[in-house]
């Protein structure tokens, strides 16, 4: 990488720090926040993708049901307005991670995902969101001799590309093997489809107060009452909890999650001969087989959004608007592109970015209930929640409707994940895990013994 440094330096030096999506023309101004007392039949805790799915969905299911989502800040402007736009079927963070901890139920997890995201699909056309959705599919290379038989043997119902095909898909000199499956993802603009949503709900009903935080829970009667910030104390019969990274209402799950930050750069827009230097006939999103792992993606006026390698988690389960910025890591990614594709030297960085992702110690989302089946929530998705917190809503919903579905009797959905340990411990084990994947993917794969030590005890991740 060392022979990209003084390329990388250009592409960085006019830079802006900023998320490219939520910049765009068309951001919706902020909704007012909630200005008196008031009370709902379902009160959704969080405007992002699991919020809005949420409350969405729970007016389709019941028009009738009185329904406010309180956001903290604006609709969409953490995770789920500044992640890459891979909208994937997976439930699970991949077939793998999902055979490993649920083999029997695996085939129905993947049937309702599959579902799921041809639900998403249908949405999106049902309420003309503009979000440039596109079921491209996703190309997964391997850059790392020992990953090529990896890739062949889990190529599962993607098509297997030789180191040729491969870069004929997509023209990189680092590229040894890959697989093309065109089913299971689709690529979308993550900020409009946000604003989409929640233009959607509003239009079914339901009430939006941004700038409004929720600061605690509390049985109420038959209800719950939630505070906020501004003192106005709002009472529900049922409430939904999507609130991400950031600290649950409810301390029994607070050392379940721990937030750990990501961030991408995104180039300006290609010209055709650029595009053309490269291929990329299908526009399929991409990844690699590390586990330090990269995911890029073209946009609709053929940017590309470059991101990953970097996990960083912060002493003390911090979200921290301070951490959105990190110039080692931006100045890493973009050493990496070049290596990636050197055909597009004297291409420019236009934003850098971070942001916070809520992940478990099973790198899939986990589900329950409090105050007597009252309150619900969904967390854990671990950088997959742009399509899964679909998933994860109609879950919320049918533990509060309180009848039994094929989503309740999951084993997925009854058993939680272990919690992380408290700090220090957390920090402690977080940079050793770290350090034990950086080196494993030094040494062709070969986890070291504390990696073996997590797998036997189910904790264990391979990307």
């Amino acid at each position: 990488m060392a022979g990209h440094t003084a390329v990388a330096h250009r592409a960085l030096a006019d830079t802006a720090p900023g998320v490219y999506w939520l910049e765009q023309p068309g951001r919706p101004p902020v909704r007012p926040p909630l200005g008196a007392r008031t009370a709902a039949d379902l009160v959704v805790v969080g405007g992002g993708y699991s919020g809005l799915w949420t409350a969405l969905l729970a007016k389709e299911r019941d028009p009738d049901r009185d329904v406010l989502l309180l956001e903290a800040g604006s609709i969409g402007w953490a995770a789920s307005g500044r992640n890459g736009g891979f909208c994937a079927a997976s439930l699970t963070h991949g077939e793998a991670n999902g055979l490993a901890r649920w083999p029997q139920e695996y085939p129905a997890l993947h049937r309702l995902g599959l579902e799921n995201l041809d639900a998403i699909e249908q949405t999106v056309a049902r309420y003309a969101i503009s979000c440039d959705f596109r079921r491209t599919g996703e190309l997964t290379v391997a850059t790392a001799p020992h990953q090529v038989e990896w890739l062949r043997q889990d190529s599962g119902d993607g098509r297997f590309l030789d180191q040729d095909e491969v870069r004929a898909e997509l023209d990189s000199p680092t590229y040894l093997a890959g697989v093309l499956d065109t089913e299971e993802t689709a690529i979308v603009d993550p900020a409009r489809l946000a604003w989409g949503l929640a233009r959607a709900a509003e239009s079914l009903g339901v009430r939006i107060a941004e700038r409004t935080r929720a600061t605690g829970l509390a049985r109420d009667g038959a209800g719950v009452r939630v505070d906020t910030a501004s003192g106005q104390p709002v009472r529900a019969q049922h409430v939904a909890l999507g609130t991400n990274a950031f600290p649950s209402l409810l301390r029994r799950i607070g050392l379940h999650t721990v937030p750990v930050y990501d961030y991408v750069l995104m180039t300006e827009p290609l010209t055709a001969d650029q595009l053309a230097a490269i291929g990329w006939r299908s526009r399929a999103g991409v990844g690699d087989m590390a586990n330090q792992f990269h995911y890029y993606r073209l946009t609709e006026d053929n940017r590309i959004l470059w991101g990953g390698y970097d996990a960083i988690y912060h002493y003390g389960r911090r979200v921290n608007p301070l951490h959105d910025q990190r110039p080692e890591t931006f100045a890493r990614l973009a050493e990496h592109f070049f290596a990636t594709f050197p055909q597009l030297e004297g291409l420019r960085f236009t934003h850098r970015w971070g942001g916070a992702i809520d992940t478990c110690t099973r790198f899939s989302a986990f589900f329950g209930t409090a105050i007597g089946g009252r309150v619900a929530y969904a967390l854990g998705y671990t950088g997959l929640g742009l399509g899964a917190t679909r998933f994860g809503a109609d879950v919320m919903l049918d533990l509060l409707d309180g009848r039994p579905t094929e989503r309740t009797s999951l084993e997925m959905v009854r058993r939680r994940p272990l919690p992380f340990p408290p700090e220090p411990l957390a920090y402690a084990g977080i940079q050793l895990t770290r350090w034990s994947l950086a080196r494993a993917d030094e040494r062709d794969g070969r986890r070291n013994l504390w990696l073996r030590s997590l797998d036997r005890l189910g904790l264990g991740f391979d990307s």
